[in-house]
């Protein structure tokens, strides 16, 4: 069974920049990803990977519609064992505040340490493997 990482943002150039930073391992096949461009989107995905093979979700907070904020609960809800990682452009004390009292693991801001955020992936699928 592979190991899943649900990357959610609205901007769709996330998918390629995340596919650059990461190609060696998907190419490996470490681990996949999936894309979804809205927090709807994102609970079908949740809802549809087996039970072991999600790992992590990487979410922006400002998406039109349902915000990360909106999804984080609902997210969580689904899946607890699942840790989310919340990013934002605007990474205010408030922000931090509301992301992890709600079930975040860490807040990212953009733009996007990938050395960080490659520590954050390993770690997860050292501990799923």
């Amino acid at each position: 069974m592979s190991l899943l990482i649900l990357i959610v943002d609205d901007e769709p150039d996330i998918e390629l920049l995340f596919r650059q930073q990461f190609r060696r391992d998907l190419r490996a096949g470490r681990f996949d990803m999936a894309f979804a461009l809205s927090a709807l989107h994102a609970l079908r995905v949740i809802e549809a990977a087996e039970s072991a093979s999600l790992i992590l979700i990487l979410s922006d907070i400002n998406m039109p519609g349902m915000s990360g904020l909106e999804l984080l609960p609902k997210a969580k809800a689904l899946r607890p064992d699942v840790p989310v990682i919340m990013i934002t452009a605007y990474g205010d004390a408030e922000t931090k505040r509301k992301a992890l009292e709600n079930g975040a693991e860490a807040l990212l801001t953009k733009p996007l340490d990938f050395v960080a955020l490659r520590g954050e992936i390993d770690a997860r699928v050292g501990l799923a493997a």
